[in-house]
């Protein structure tokens, strides 16, 4: 493990000892609302089956008040947003699409860890490792919508990858999920390969997010003609 990932692991752990209950995860952020969707850039995990198996397990074992699980076919790996579907016009998302194509054409796969646990006062997640890899892929991403719109949405720094098998549902007291979680640090990590980056529609419903696939970048490949289903 390389020693950012290893330091932030540790100094996220120190904290969630210090932490006396969660915070809720499922409060409105700005501009969201009940059927309202949100085009992203992120990392899915639909044919992962060392990632399912692992997230199975753990889920199993951290069935606990104040926790929300994130069903399999809902893992993802947060990259890059662009903006609320009513707010971003079909052509840009069309360009952008195109130029993150060209752009990533030549980006081989990603070959990446999951694990060990991650935890904060929001959800229980998973470290990702190596962050470089990930970090390259998002900047590849922020520099194709650059060359479309004059300022990229969302901060460049501060990006720390992670999949989130929990999320916090209600200001249940810690110390309990903290006694589960140590005895579950030192499972095996799960390895995944990611070939491709979907560009979806992001939604809430109830306490879960769903979404639909827009476009897809593919890794190592040839940029193909843009096919985007642009979403309202």
């Amino acid at each position: 493990m390389t020693s950012r990932e290893l330091a932030s692991l540790q100094q996220r752990w120190a904290a969630y000892q210090e932490l006396p209950e969660l915070t809720e995860h499922w409060y409105w952020r700005p501009g969201w609302r009940a059927g309202r969707q949100f085009y992203t850039w992120h990392l899915t995990f639909e044919h992962q089956p060392e990632l399912h198996n692992l997230t199975t397990q753990l889920q199993s074992q951290l069935a606990m008040p104040g926790l929300d699980m994130v069903p399999l076919d809902g893992l993802h790996l947060t990259m890059q947003g662009l903006g609320f579907t009513d707010e971003v016009s079909d052509d840009d998302i069309k360009a952008i699409v195109a130029e993150a194509r060209r752009r990533c054409a030549g980006m081989p796969p990603l070959e990446l860890s999951l694990g060990p646990v991650d935890p904060d006062a929001e959800g229980i997640g998973l470290l990702v490792r190596p962050w470089d890899r990930v970090e390259g892929l998002r900047a590849m991403i922020r520099s194709a919508i650059a060359t479309v719109w004059a300022s990229v949405p969302e901060p460049a720094d501060n990006f720390r990858p992670h999949v989130t098998l929990a999320y916090s549902g209600a200001p249940v007291p810690t110390e309990p999920i903290r006694a589960q979680l140590a005895k579950l640090r030192h499972l095996p990590v799960a390895q995944v390969r990611i070939s491709e980056v979907p560009l979806i529609a992001l939604r809430r419903e109830g306490r879960t997010y769903r979404w639909a696939t827009v476009a897809t970048v593919r890794l190592g490949e040839r940029a193909e003609p843009v096919n985007v289903e642009v979403l309202r």
